[in-house]
């Protein structure tokens, strides 16, 4: 058949090539202009924290990453591409006179150059971009260090599948890519030029072609066999026995890995069949082996593991798995760091009787009962110590402990910061958000374990924190030298500091009193380049025309300490909940680091973001990705006024860290430059807790058949506190003496665990945070063979009694929330469990409200004790004089003794200094309690009725006194509030 005259292309005129030529540049111009100012601005913040290196490193790693993968894929393409375009036939028969194909033909030739260059280099920025995500990969490749651990089937180190298999893997994947794309490139060239047909039944295939996609053909084939090859070795981290445990299986060692090495070598068969058929431009030789490959892969690869699956090894699993479990619980004990070294198991009787003379003996536990719960008390920090409506505190407070007067104490603390968001509306000017108000003020702090009393003289009124603040006009318990907050969690956009020389101070302090920053953080904008950068960086034209911005002004940006550390340490995964802690005078925040791996043979693999997730509000979760190792290798710090970044190398045995040390050397400091005031005030991380405590609710075990059994199998509790949900309980830090060891007061991190899926207590966990033993974590054993109530059933138990449940109810009927603190389980008396629970109240349907302490529960064996503070509760369940440990200064002893009948109990006193309206309505709800009680043994419903309307009355007329007497919203709660 004669071939047709080639079919006219469309050309564009010289004016329509300059409009298309100058919008393609201008469009350019405009994303390449945005990513260098991106690039500039990071650049000059990296060099002000003292990190470039990080930057460069990070950058050229992907730069590298990028040129590598490009050339790779587009070089082999363009190859294929111009090998199949040269051996077109010279003859290219049509189909007819529209055939489609010959008009694709024709453009393409008439534009060989546009395409020949334009797809490979497409396809090539398109693999480079790509490539660029898997920098980490690269570098703990190039920097890995060794674990001296071996897997226990191969005989590998262990850095071999965290740090050397995932980079062959990547590799692997990008040759497929490489050998696929090109596949098609060929592909399509032949077909278009002829050298492939679908004219007739089988299409016709010339001879170029088959030997070109042939050798492609095979060369992909090949780097199955390869990809079969490292099949084997991620056997190890195999989910088939999940959810029981990960790695290796009895099917997958005995079935699976055989077949893997059966379809290596058929796969290295049929590629050579694929190369001889090339040779030999025979396609009956490559398809009989494609289709050997592909039988074997479903008989082989699949067909016999799931024979040997169903009828050897699930009806004798506990037997047959009993080796794979074995190493599945040596490897994670090892993964997760709660090896029997790490961790010391106590048997603990968990008995139920105590003495008021044992319990006043425990004085490093009992003095130091937390009764102010971080979790709720965010607002009544807020009402009380805002004081202005820009500053503000985090959703969730922070527990940390400091040396006041030579005696060791727990505080909740917090650091007044800059909270733009809540600028008034009539605030929310450029000059205000960005030059005028730019920082915090003051650290504000309150002992855990006491509140203010109703004999106190403070305004606050009793039920409320006893703050200790310190800064700029006063300074507390824990003086701070340099109170100011330019670096906090609530800041949420840049600012500009300094000014022209001798200007005077414009950045608000506090009324009459404002401040220069002086500081070595921010970056300078002095030069009008820079502000001209950071202009378009921002879209803001103030940053060039502002006069106030002068030769000694700098900008200060990226001000969260979570994303500092995210940044200067993109290889960490930080803590979700950074705090503030007052070192030698200054405000650091402390953000633990955590190094993990997805890839530990035979260790069990988690979820991150699932077990770090509990009731606490406030806290940033962990990604949601499946780590099977962790530790805690880094502690980072972060100076509250100048940003200062400092990185500590807490765990210098860890090989992650050991690894990115090498990858970035001289970014973190050795432990010995970690002072002694910074590491009196190291926390063991909340987040590495909670995975750890998620894993001995399994790996206590030793047993492979008790553990394949799961009989004896623990569970994080659900938060009590927390009506109808299934959320666990938050582990909580707590000053007390060492679990079942006595001794003076540690400042430690604690959890309960109960049996699996019930309710009753089977272990208690606590791991110490002083410096001379931190890490050692110690888990109380209690007897199988006893019933010991666990965090859900104690609450049940407070929830149940008539005095708490009427009395509760009485003050929800009086427009009052009630709130409930976190649940503490204590270990006490050596040899009892001892739990405390403070109760909050507020005043409902009001935005400035906010929570103050109203009573104590108190839980022992099987006596509740309910009063208006902990010695009081004390007293009440183990007998007069228990609670003498615990009373503070101040504590109101109860008008009468307790009630036994479950009637409500009376209103406290109004305390000294009260007014005679306060008295007369505390005078009126005692009346209206007396006559509810009365009524109530009567049976008189009406009468009770009105008693309980004259209760509403008489609570809202001491609300209405007691907000007037405070000079505002100040009354959170009902009458009854006392210290503790």
């Amino acid at each position: 058949m004669a071939s047709r005259p080639p079919v006219g292309v469309p050309t564009l005129s010289p004016r329509g090539r300059i409009l298309i030529v100058v919008g393609v540049v201008a469009l350019a111009v405009l994303i390449a202009g945005s990513r260098l100012i991106s690039t500039y601005v990071e650049w000059l913040w990296f060099g002000e924290v003292g990190f470039r290196g990080v930057f460069t490193t990070v950058l050229v790693t992907r730069l590298v990453q990028f040129v590598i993968a490009g050339v790779a894929v587009g070089g082999l393409l363009a190859l294929n591409l111009v090998l199949a375009f040269r051996a077109r036939p010279v003859f290219v028969p049509v189909t007819g006179p529209e055939d489609p194909v010959a008009r694709y033909r024709t453009g393409i030739v008439a534009r060989q150059r546009l395409v020949g260059i334009g797809v490979p280099v497409g396809v090539g920025l398109i693999a480079g971009l790509s490539a660029m995500g898997e920098w980490q990969t690269v570098q703990l490749f190039l920097n890995g260090a060794s674990f001296g651990v071996a897997d226990p089937h191969f005989g590998y180190d262990v850095s071999f599948y965290t740090f050397t298999l995932p980079f062959y893997r990547l590799l692997l994947s990008w040759a497929f890519v490489a050998v696929v794309v090109s596949f098609i490139g060929a592909l399509v060239t032949h077909y278009i030029f002829g050298g492939l047909r679908l004219a007739g039944r089988g299409g016709q295939l010339s001879g170029p072609a088959r030997v070109q996609l042939g050798v492609l053909a095979g060369i992909f084939v090949l780097l199955k066999a390869v990809d079969y090859y490292f099949d084997r070795f991620e056997l190890l981290f195999s989910e088939r026995g999940m959810p029981l445990f990960t790695g290796a299986s009895y099917t997958d060692l005995n079935a699976v890995m055989p077949a893997k090495l059966i379809l290596l070598s058929i796969a290295v068969i049929c590629a050579v069949a694929f190369f001889v058929g090339a040779a030999l431009r025979n396609l009956q030789l490559p398809a009989i082996a494609t289709v050997l490959l592909v039988l074997s892969s479903i008989l082989v690869g699949a067909a016999w593991p799931a024979l040997l699956q169903q009828f050897s090894v699930s009806p004798n699993a506990n037997e047959r798995e009993a080796e794979s479990i074995s190493r599945n619980i040596e490897a994670t004990r090892q993964a997760y760091g709660i090896t029997d070294q790490k961790v010391e198991y106590v048997d603990y009787s968990g008995r139920a009787e105590a003495t008021p003379a044992e319990v006043r003996a425990d004085t490093p536990t009992i003095s130091n009962i937390r009764l102010l719960d971080p979790n709720i008390l965010e607002q009544t920090f807020t009402q009380l110590q805002q004081r202005e409506n820009f500053f503000g505190f985090p959703d969730k407070l922070d527990i940390d402990r400091y040396r006041v007067d030579g005696e060791l104490h727990e505080y909740v603390v917090a650091v007044r910061e800059l909270e733009s968001s809540s600028l008034a509306e009539n605030q929310r000017t450029w000059i205000n958000q960005h030059l005028r108000y730019t920082h915090g003020n003051g650290f504000v702090a309150a002992p855990a374990n006491v509140v203010q009393s109703t004999g106190d003289t403070q305004e606050e009124g009793g039920g409320y924190p006893r703050f200790t603040i310190s800064d700029t006009t006063q300074q507390g318990d824990i003086p701070v030298e340099q109170p100011r907050i330019y670096f906090g969690e609530l800041i949420e956009s840049y600012v500009v500091v300094g000014g022209q020389p001798g200007a005077p101070p414009r950045e608000y302090d506090s009324d009459g009193q404002n401040h220069t920053y002086q500081g070595s953080g921010g970056v300078p904008i002095a030069g009008w380049f820079n502000r001209l950068v950071f202009a378009a960086h921002h879209g803001e034209r103030n940053l060039v025309f502002n006069r106030a911005i002068g030769s000694e002004s700098k900008i200060i940006y990226n001000q969260d300490p979570r994303e500092r550390i995210e940044k200067v340490a993109p290889w960490l995964t930080p803590d979700g909940d950074p705090y503030p802690a007052v070192v030698d005078g200054r405000i650091k925040w402390i953000i633990d680091g955590y190094t993990t791996l997805e890839n530990y043979p035979y260790a069990q693999q988690t979820v991150l973001g699932e077990a770090t997730q509990d009731t606490l509000s406030g806290v940033q979760r962990l990604p949601d990705e499946e780590i099977s190792y962790i530790r805690n290798s880094v502690k980072a710090t972060v100076d509250a006024y100048d940003g200062t970044v400092t990185l500590y190398a807490t765990n210098p045995d860890d090989p992650v860290l050991q690894s990115w040390m090498n990858v970035f050397p001289g970014t973190v400091q050795p432990a010995s430059e970690i002072s002694d005031s910074l590491r009196a005030h190291f926390r063991y991380p909340e987040d590495l807790f909670k995975v750890q405590r998620q894993m001995l609710t399994r790996y206590h075990v030793d047993d492979p058949a008790v553990f394949y059994s799961q009989n004896n199998f623990w569970d994080v509790p659900s938060d009590p506190t927390e009506r109808g949900s299934n959320i666990d309980q938050p582990p909580y830090y707590i000053l007390a003496a060492p679990p079942a060891d006595g001794g003076s007061a540690e400042f430690q991190l604690t959890s309960s665990l109960v049996s699996l899926r019930r309710q009753f207590l089977s272990a208690y966990v606590s791991v110490s945070s002083d410096p001379q033993t931190y890490g050692d974590m110690r888990v109380l054993e209690l007897p199988t063979d006893s019933q010991t109530l666990g965090p859900q059933q104690v609450q049940t138990r407070f929830d149940s009694s008539a005095e708490v449940s009427q009395e509760l109810n009485l003050l929800r009927q009086s427009q009052t929330d009630v709130l409930q603190g976190n649940l503490l389980t204590l270990p006490v008396a050596g040899g009892g469990l001892l739990y405390v629970e403070p109760i909050y109240v507020e005043r409902a349907g009001s935005e400035t409200s906010f929570p103050q302490l109203n009573r104590v529960l108190v839980f022992f064996g099987d006596q509740l004790g309910y009063a208006p503070t902990l010695a009081e509760a004390l007293d009440e369940v183990f007998g007069a004089g228990a609670g003498q440990a615990a009373a503070q200064p101040g504590d109101q002893q109860p008008q009468q003794p307790p009630q036994d009948d479950g009637a409500p109990a009376p209103a406290p006193g109004p305390g000294p200094g009260a007014s005679e309206e306060m008295s007369q309505a505390v005078a009126d709800i005692n009346a209206a309690l007396d006559k509810l009680r009365s009524a109530q043994s009567s049976g008189d419903f009406a009468t009770q009725g009105e008693a309980l309307a004259e209760l509403d009355a008489a609570a809202q007329r001491y609300q209405d006194v007691q907000q007037a007497a405070g000079g505002g919203d100040n009354s959170g709660s009902a009458p009854g509030g006392g210290g503790g």
